[in-house]
Order: C-alpha cells, then sequence, then structure tokens
C-alpha cells in the first residue's frame, strides 16, 4: 500500500509544476501544429508551371540542373503495373513520392541536365513528373544506360563524392577509426 500526504504547500508546488507541463505539452502540440500547417501551405503554393520552377525544386533537394536542358514531355502511367513499374514506382517512392494514385493519368515528365551528378560518357537528368501542376514523382536518369535512382540515393552519392573529392584536394587522409589524421 502506497500513502501520500500533502501539505498546502506542497499542493500549491505541484499546481504549479503541473501547470508548467501543461503549458509545455501545450505548447509542443501547438508548435506541431503550426508546422504541419506551414508544411501544407507551403506545398499547395509550389506550383509546376515553368522551367524556373522545375529548377527551384530541384534545388531543395540540392541538386543544380542546367536551366538550358530543360525539356517537358507528355507520358501516361500505366493502368497495370508489372514487376518492372513496381520496381521503378518503389525508386519514386525514395523521394517521398508515390504513382499509385496516378494509375492511367497522363503526366508532364520535365527532364533537366544535373551537371554536378554527370561524370564521363555518363549524363545525368533530373525528372520530374508533374500532374495538374503538382510534383507526383521524382528520380535521376542516367543515359546512355538507362539506369534509374531515387533522390535520396544520389544525394548520399553526390555528398561522398564532394567529401572524397575534398580529401583529394587537401591530400590528407582523415579515414582511420577515431578520425585521427594520416599523412
Amino acid at each position: 500500500m502506497f500513502v501520500v500526504t500533502l501539505s498546502k504547500a506542497s499542493v500549491k508546488k505541484l499546481g504549479v509544476g503541473a501547470m508548467c507541463c501543461a503549458l509545455v505539452v501545450f505548447s509542443a502540440m501547438l508548435g506541431r501544429y503550426i508546422s504541419t500547417r506551414s508544411v501544407a501551405v507551403a506545398a499547395a503554393s509550389n506550383k509546376i508551371e515553368s522551367a524556373q520552377d522545375i529548377q527551384t525544386w530541384f534545388t531543395g533537394y540540392g541538386l543544380d540542373v542546367d536551366g538550358a536542358s530543360i525539356t517537358a514531355d507528355k507520358v501516361k502511367i500505366p493502368r497495370k503495373w508489372d514487376d518492372s513499374f513496381s520496381a521503378f514506382n518503389g525508386v519514386v517512392q525514395q523521394s517521398g513520392m508515390d504513382l499509385a494514385r496516378y494509375k492511367g493519368k497522363t503526366v508532364e515528365k520535365w527532364t533537366a541536365l544535373i551537371p554536378a551528378a554527370s561524370r564521363g560518357d555518363v549524363s545525368s537528368y533530373g525528372v520530374l513528373l508533374v500532374y495538374r501542376k503538382k510534383a507526383v514523382g521524382a528520380y535521376l536518369l542516367e543515359k546512355p544506360s538507362g539506369t534509374v535512382i531515387g533522390l535520396k540515393d544520389a544525394q548520399t552519392a553526390m555528398a561522398q563524392a564532394e567529401q572524397q573529392d575534398a580529401q583529394q584536394v587537401s591530400g590528407e587522409d582523415y579515414s582511420g577509426d577515431w578520425g585521427e589524421r594520416h599523412d
């Protein structure tokens, strides 16, 4: 059995503490509500209508595109998916999007060269699928191989390449277990 005895002073302290806790919880919930509303409003206002919008969209993912190379085409998302298109949608899902709601719909396919991701004889293109001025799918396409890469994988690969380039320029090797310097 557990017994608690409270005095007037401890009740006042407990009341102030409970009010502080309630204020913290309320503030957190209000902050979360405001931030989700802000994201929803920002996403709603990000309409894709022009080549400039495409550049801005990819810049948000840390990918700079060549504005002069931007092209637009129309493609149809198949109604019935085979294993290959399901796998393709898995790549698109890495960018936080899903094409399942757009089966049978015709979308705009915007393509732009990404010079920083291109190397040698391989050119990398950012592809953005747009339905009713809203981005619904995105991926990177390597030409001439036709390899499709998710945006998150592309960001990781580019960050690693930049890190390797920085190490080569400095001539220092910090790859040890503890980050110590190896010359």
